[in-house]
This record gives C-alpha cells, sequence and structure tokens, in this order.
C-alpha cells in the first residue's frame, strides 16, 4: 500500500467523501457564478446590493445542497426518484391554485422568503425518474412500443402543466430534454426519425394554412413568427427586445466597451438585462473574448460530467449525470442562442449568471446528484 493509499483509507468515511469529490466541476461552478455576480454588479449600475448579493447568498445556500447531496448515497437518489417527480407534479398542479402571477404567466409558488418556480424541479426530478426507470428496465424491453408509454407520460403530463401556465420555453426544454433521456437510454432512432418526421410535417402545415380558410393558427401567432423571422419589421413593438440585444452583442466587438461601459444596459434600452439577456451585457462589456470565455467554462461543466458518466459502472448514475448534463447544455444553449435571435424568446435563464432563487438552487442540487454519483461510484 502506498502513503497516499494509506492516507486516504486513514480517513473518516465523511472526510473521504469530500477528497473523492469531483472539485474541478465545483471550481467551475464557483467560476461561472463569479461572472454572474460581476454582471449583475454591473447592470445595477456599480451596486453590490440590488441584485449581486441576494445572487451570492442563493449560490452559497445551493452550494451546502450541493456538498449535502454529494454526501447521501446514489441509490438513496435512486429509491426516491418517484417521490421527488410525484412531489414536483403536486407542487406545478399547486401553480394552477396558488400561483403567483408575474409578467403575466402563473409560474412561482410564493414560499415567503423566495418564489419558487416548480418547473425549473420538475427538470431534474423528470431525469431522476427516467434515469431509475432505464436503470429497472431490461436492455432487451429499451425500444418495445409498450414499455416506451411510460416515459412517454413522465414526460407529457409535466408538459401539458408547464403549458398552461403558460411557458413555452420551459416546455420546450422538458420534452427535448426527455427525448433526449430516452436517447441515452438507447431507444431505437427509428421512433426520433418519425417525431423529426411529424413535426417538420406539422410546421409545414401550419405555414401552408396561412390566409386559408382552415388556418390552424391565429393571426397574432403568424405574426410573431414574421416577427422572429425579421425583428426588423416591427423594431419599436414585438421586435424591440431582440433588435435592442443584436445591437449590444454587435457593439461588443472583439473585447467589449469596457466593465460597466456598455450604452445599451447602462442606458436600459436592453430589456430584462439581469434576467434573460444578461448574455449581451457580458458580450457588450467583454466582447466575443468574454463571450466565448463563458461559454469555455460551460463547455468544460458538460466536459466533467460526461467524463464522470463514462468512468462509472452504474447505469443509474451513468444516465442521471448525462441527463443534468444534457439539461444544462439546454439552458445555455437555447438562451445565448434567444438573444442571438436564432431562436424564439422563450425565457429561458442563463444558468448561474442570469438573476434567479429556483433556476440556481435547483441546478445546485442536481450538481449534487452528480456529485454523489462521482463519489460513490465503484472503485
Amino acid at each position: 500500500m502506498s502513503y497516499l493509499e494509506y492516507s486516504v483509507n486513514s480517513v473518516p468515511s465523511g472526510f473521504r467523501k469530500i477528497l473523492f469529490l469531483n472539485w474541478p466541476l465545483i471550481l467551475l461552478l464557483f467560476s461561472v457564478a463569479g461572472v454572474g455576480f460581476l454582471m449583475l454588479y454591473s447592470v445595477a449600475g456599480g451596486s453590490f446590493s440590488v441584485w449581486a448579493e441576494p445572487q451570492a447568498k442563493r449560490f452559497a445556500m445551493g452550494l451546502m445542497i450541493m456538498l449535502l447531496a454529494a454526501m447521501i448515497p446514489i441509490w438513496f437518489w435512486r429509491n426516491i426518484s418517484f417521490v421527488a417527480y410525484g412531489l414536483s407534479l403536486t407542487l406545478l398542479l399547486g401553480v394552477e391554485f396558488f400561483g403567483t402571477v408575474g409578467m403575466g404567466a402563473q409560474r412561482w409558488i410564493d414560499l415567503g422568503f423566495m418564489r419558487l418556480q416548480p418547473s425549473e424541479l420538475t427538470k431534474i426530478t423528470s431525469v431522476m425518474l427516467l434515469a431509475a426507470y432505464y436503470d429497472w428496465l431490461p436492455a432487451k424491453r429499451v425500444s418495445n412500443p409498450i414499455w416506451i408509454l411510460f416515459p412517454l407520460l413522465i414526460i407529457l403530463i409535466p408538459t401539458f402543466l408547464v403549458l398552461r401556465q403558460p411557458d413555452l420555453g420551459t416546455a420546450l426544454l422538458l420534452m427535448v430534454g426527455g427525448g433526449g433521456m430516452l436517447f441515452l437510454a438507447g431507444v431505437h432512432w427509428a421512433y426520433f426519425a418519425g417525431v423529426t418526421a411529424i413535426g417538420a410535417s406539422t410546421i409545414f402545415t401550419v405555414f401552408k394554412s396561412r390566409g386559408t380558410e382552415w388556418q390552424l393558427l391565429a393571426d397574432y401567432q403568424y405574426r410573431r413568427i414574421d416577427t422572429f423571422l425579421d425583428p426588423s419589421s416591427d423594431p419599436l413593438g414585438a421586435g424591440y427586445h431582440i433588435t435592442q440585444s443584436k445591437i449590444a452583442l454587435g457593439s461588443g466587438g472583439w473585447t467589449g466597451r469596457g466593465f460597466m461601459q456598455g450604452t445599451q444596459s447602462r442606458l436600459n434600452f436592453l430589456p430584462e438585462k439581469h434576467t434573460d439577456f444578461i448574455f449581451t451585457t457580458l458580450a457588450e462589456e467583454f466582447g466575443f473574448v468574454g463571450a466565448f470565455s463563458l461559454l469555455s467554462l460551460y463547455v468544460l461543466i458538460i466536459v466533467f460530467c460526461v467524463a464522470s458518466a463514462i468512468a462509472t459502472r452504474d447505469r443509474f448514475s451513468s444516465l442521471v449525470t448525462l441527463g443534468i448534463a444534457l439539461t444544462f447544455f439546454l439552458y445555455f444553449a437555447v438562451n445565448m442562442s434567444m438573444v442571438m435571435g436564432l431562436a424564439p424568446v422563450v425565457g429561458v435563464p442563463l444558468p448561474m449568471v442570469s438573476y434567479g432563487g429556483s433556476a440556481m438552487l435547483v441546478l445546485m442540487a442536481a450538481f449534487g446528484i452528480v456529485q454523489s454519483a462521482h463519489v460513490h461510484r465503484p472503485r
């Protein structure tokens, strides 16, 4: 036995778990959160107390949740996945009756000290339940049509409830994230080809029906599509947000205007500058270099999650880690695409950077499960 092996094995179990944490992943999360604090300080005009301080407190709370979750054996998370999913569905139903309305949507439950958005929790609990299901299901039944019905219900029930809020962005993330879990579990590619063909046919039919007697969408919904395809057609109305976002992105250039020197955010031309559109503030102040650096941090987080999933021999651990990595990817991919005009504006936050409590705490708890899988993997 080497000195290092002796030293590690002589440490009490709890301390050994701390040593086995995926520390590079933790440092990356700290780095991304630090970028968020810096940008929230900037968009508040140099005030730490407005947005950066509450966000820092939430991150500290999330860090404690992550470490606590990491210390709990991964089999515990597998065993409670159905209960956790059921709880998140109950909270989604609670939004229907007791939800708080904000910005024209009913998405939150007021807990007094914070407003909880149950749809954020459902993104993770659905991944947990799908991972537990495919861990239990024999490989020969994965692509059997009968055994695909239950996973579809896991995905479609919360998607329907979220659409009623309405929250199209989260509903799309639930569907894509759930579909990704089916793909990772080994469901045959023919199912995905069929869904893609149906989706393409539906889009074609929607556009083809415009102006006919059997028009499928209302006129205002077609106008929204027109605005997404060409924001300049209504620059002061529906296209205002994305037009100002593109101006901010372009004005940053390679190295940016400088910290707290962004004109679009400082003069309040940029909408939702501390939440959905905070990436454009970063790009305006730090340019392509700053935006690419943040993207690189996100990619490294995905890489470490995938490497951890590959290293484990437990199917649930591997699937839940990959599913959480996929959910995290969808967060920043959709947000960045949205503010660059590559996707419709659907209200998806930039993970660990945008101001908000529910997304921050849920993601930190999810990374706690990733850490649990890493710490308790067979060695």
